[in-house]
């Protein structure tokens, strides 16, 4: 599936749109309805249907006018989709301060984040390379860097930083997706479906070839695949691991200083 490129219209006209500088100036009566009210129904339609549903047309059938008054409100899909990223990234809380720490203030950022992404999968459709650079998307940015600040990390690290932590939940949130198509598209759980495919495997693996692949093998008939399968416990296992090596980063350069 295409994914659309965000960051692809004019940085400056994109910029003031998002920051609510470009509503539309008109003389006479009052506009029907406002960006808000665009970007809304454009937000609803892509939760129901995905991102590929969103259209100028498509937007326009929705709130009953046409296409062309539309673009008296966003000059192009492209605004549409950085407006409605923008959007969605308001419902969440702003993390609290670091006083609890950091760990824990990333923790509760993180999962915040998650539970964003499972509302609006249609997220994840999004080429987020040069994000739309909205006031939510900073808002949650400065959040991110006072959670690291006095952590003895300079600016740049701190954002490369929150790149990694981003980079994770993207991968995270996309796994999870994926989990609810493949059952979703053949029927079977996780859990049977490793009970069917396990057995055929094994009859293939040589033991002097694939000697850790096999036990890897023992130790998933161990387990409680139910759990282990799961994309939130896989979440939560990953976002430590993580945790972890950003901890480590900031015990080292603590220690250099």
């Amino acid at each position: 599936m295409t994914r659309d490129v965000t960051g692809g219209a004019d940085p400056k006209r994109s910029i003031d749109l998002l920051w609510g500088a470009a509503e539309p100036g008109r003389r006479g009566p009052k506009p029907r309805y406002s960006v808000e009210d665009v970007v809304a129904a454009a937000v609803a339609v892509a939760d129901a249907e995905g991102l590929a549903a969103i259209s100028v047309r498509r937007i326009a059938i929705e709130l009953g006018v046409s296409a062309m008054s539309i673009y008296t409100y966003v000059p192009s899909k492209a605004e549409l989709i950085e407006l409605m990223f923008d959007r969605v990234l308001g419902e969440g809380v702003e993390p609290a301060a670091a006083a609890t720490g950091w760990r824990e203030a990333l923790t509760g950022l993180a999962f915040e984040r998650w539970a964003l992404g499972e509302r609006h999968p249609w997220m994840l459709d999004l080429a987020l390379h040069r994000p739309p650079l909205g006031p939510n998307l900073l808002r949650r940015h400065e959040a991110a860097l006072r959670i690291l600040d006095g952590t003895g990390l300079d600016d740049l690290t701190k954002d490369l930083v929150i790149d990694v932590l981003h980079n994770y939940l993207l991968g995270a949130l996309q796994h999870a997706r994926e989990a609810r198509e493949a059952e979703k598209q053949s029927g079977l759980t996780d859990e049977q479906w490793f009970a069917l495919a396990e057995p055929a495997l094994t009859a293939k693996l040589d033991p002097s070839r694939f000697p850790l692949v096999l036990r890897l093998g023992e130790a998933w008939r161990a387990a409680d695949k139910a759990v282990v399968a799961d994309p939130l416990w896989r979440f939560r296992f990953g976002l430590d691991v993580v945790l972890d090596g950003i901890g480590a980063l900031i015990q080292a350069k603590r220690a250099a200083a």
